[in-house]
């Protein structure tokens, strides 16, 4: 069960800090220097590590008998700008 917070929480800080990347850099880039390949490949990152940072949100409710409530609220911070970094505080031992 160790193994598998602590995969979460890198997960969760990799999945917030290139949602940070692609606002705070790679869109600038795209719209005021014109370089949108940034966003592809930052974009994409991001995705995956979206995709994750929900699959193991649902598995790690599970391991922690979170209630639909916990879960839901989790799932909203990863779409929020530090958000991950407040569910990892908050709700994660």
């Amino acid at each position: 069960m160790q193994n598998a917070i602590k995969t979460f929480k890198i997960i969760s800080v990799l999945e917030a800090l290139s949602f940070l990347v692609l606002l705070g850099i790679a869109m600038p880039l795209k719209y005021l220097m014109d370089m949108p390949e940034m966003v592809r490949l930052v974009g994409m990152a991001h995705g995956v590590l979206f995709m994750l940072y929900i699959a193991m949100a649902v598995y790690i409710s599970t391991l922690l008998k979170w209630n639909a409530k916990t879960l839901f609220i989790v799932i909203i911070c990863s779409v929020l700008p530090f958000g991950p970094f407040y569910a990892d505080k908050k709700y994660l031992p």
